[in-house]
């Protein structure tokens, strides 16, 4: 069933036969009007704008430029698995969320904005979300399949909350499907928390997996990685820390896969452990590899370029999810 409403002010709510569509902005003038129709798969927004002087082809929904446009309408038909939407199942709901945008040009007398699209489904009585759907997020890269979410306390399926009070564990696990290929090793090479889901030059990031693998949030909390229960999979046990506290917070990683008797100081995985420093997770008698933690991280091998040119590392964005405050 579909949903079809129109905003012209701060809210907009419409229900419709299991179908919950809210499109949520800034306020919004009466010079434009916004259609948006909820599908079952799809999403398809009209942009009607009666400013003489702008420029329909500069709106963006997520990554996506408009289907079609002309000089006052802009039209968008898009899947829900395209132009970057996020997707959550918020207890009897499964959400997607975007944000459309308008890239005001430098010479323009009209000024840049975002609005909200938010498209809720009733979630079916006999669905049961899958190891990662919905919180999990999916990347399909060559014939390489990427999946990383938040779970649950014991990594048994999807997060329940994306609530999550300062100083408790975010388990977040990624795995990495693989047809064709050998057996992989999955890791971490990077993650960063930031207040957007696209990391800007100006975005403020806090830093949890750098240096090539290093978790430096394992040094002053109690982060760590949890044992593997295969080699494409890789968990971890994430303490929330003071960062957003009340916003919406995404973290954004660089998976990377990779020959698993292939570890050198630039493809590991290592936690620091109180009272024995460094370890790696995969060997415990290789964790000579975690000492650049405290430094810097090199190769001394030149494979890794190649190799990352056939499609072996991939980005990912896990969230948005909220750090409260337990006093709150």
């Amino acid at each position: 069933m579909h949903c079809v409403s129109r905003k012209y002010s701060v809210m907009m709510v419409s229900f419709c036969q299991g179908a919950l569509l809210l499109s949520l902005a800034a306020a919004m003038a009466v010079y434009a009007d916004m259609k948006v129709d909820c599908g079952p798969h799809f999403v398809t927004l009209m942009w009607t704008e009666s400013r003489p002087q702008a420029d329909t082809s500069l709106l963006r929904l997520g990554n996506c430029f408009p289907t079609s446009f002309s000089a006052g309408e802009a039209y968008f038909y898009v899947d829900l698995t395209d132009c970057n939407f996020r997707r959550l199942v918020t207890g009897d709901a499964l959400v997607y969320s975007n944000d459309l945008t308008y890239v005001a040009s430098a010479d323009s007398y009209n000024l840049a904005f975002t609005h909200r699209v938010v498209c809720a489904y009733e979630r079916p009585k006999d669905w049961y979300a899958t190891i990662y759907d919905p919180v999990f997020k999916t990347y399909s890269l060559g014939d390489l399949q990427f999946n990383i979410g938040l779970m649950n306390d014991d990594f048994s399926g999807p997060a329940e909350s994306t609530r999550f009070p300062l100083g408790s564990i975010i388990p977040i696990m990624a795995s990495v499907v693989q047809e064709t290929h050998q057996p992989l090793l999955l890791l971490l090479e990077e993650c960063v928390a930031a207040t957007t889901p696209e990391l800007y030059p100006e975005s403020t990031m806090y830093p949890i997996i750098s240096n090539k693998g290093c978790l430096l949030e394992s040094v002053s909390s109690r982060s760590k990685f949890e044992p593997r229960q295969k080699s494409s999979e890789i968990r971890l046990s994430l303490q929330t820390f003071t960062f957003a506290m009340g916003e919406e917070v995404f973290i954004h990683c660089k998976l990377l896969a990779w020959d698993p008797n292939g570890l050198d100081s630039t493809k590991k995985a290592c936690h620091f452990v109180e009272g024995h420093g460094w370890e790696l997770l995969d060997n415990l008698a290789q964790s000579n590899l975690c000492d650049c933690c405290e430094s810097k991280c090199k190769s001394r091998r030149q494979r890794s370029v190649a190799s990352e040119k056939h499609g072996m590392v991939q980005k990912a964005v896990i969230g948005p999810f909220t750090i409260t405050d337990v006093n709150s």
